[in-house]
């Protein structure tokens, strides 16, 4: 593949290939793709879009963020684990977000699921934390691209085991890209967290 892998945007920037020409992808591209982060409505927001992204384009949920907050509290996890059969209906109704039945009540399961593991880890970085891939350098132009890793199937199998849904192990690993715990800006990106 090589240098493709990069991009020169028109304001002169090299960056990585995926986000295209389009500003609003650039921005996250530049701003939050792969910066780390540590607070759980950030996280635990991010652990439920790359749920509702299962199947369509991270693009797609991105442009559709604001209104996921709006319906979902924020994405706090306590009033997300409280919604009840009238959120589900009236999540069902908001042609703002991917109306899908399986990934909103998996949304509202997960929110519990994640009460739990602030109870047994504190929060869920501490609880994802212990998933950060050891690897060292970002990829070249040359690497291969990767779908999954092992730590992200060993954090897709706990959380499944701990009464989780839609984190399978390539979900896990665009979300570990996406919030920092791996590196994946290609070298050569002026924009590396």
């Amino acid at each position: 593949m090589g240098a493709e892998r990069l991009r020169v945007g028109a304001d002169g920037i090299t960056r990585c290939w995926w986000c295209g020409d389009d500003p609003f992808y650039m921005q996250y591209h530049d701003d939050e793709w792969g910066h780390p982060v540590t607070g759980d409505v950030r996280l635990f927001e991010k652990l439920c879009l790359e749920g509702f992204q299962s199947g369509l384009s991270w693009l797609t949920i991105l442009r559709k963020r604001d209104n996921f907050r709006a319906a979902f509290a924020g994405f706090e996890i306590d009033r997300v684990a409280g919604f009840d059969e009238a959120d589900v209906q009236r999540l069902l109704a908001d042609a703002g977000i991917v109306r899908h039945r399986g990934k909103i009540e998996s949304t509202i399961n997960n929110a519990r699921r994640a009460q739990q593991l602030r109870g047994e880890f504190g929060s869920i970085n501490g609880y994802v934390a212990q998933f950060r891939p050891q690897r060292a350098g970002r990829p070249t132009v040359d690497s291969e691209m990767q779908a999954t890793c092992p730590e992200s199937v060993a954090m897709s199998k706990d959380l499944k085991r701990r009464g989780w849904s839609f984190v399978g192990p390539t979900t896990m690993y665009a979300f570990m890209q996406a919030m920092g715990l791996v590196n994946d800006h290609i070298e050569g990106c002026e924009r590396s967290a």
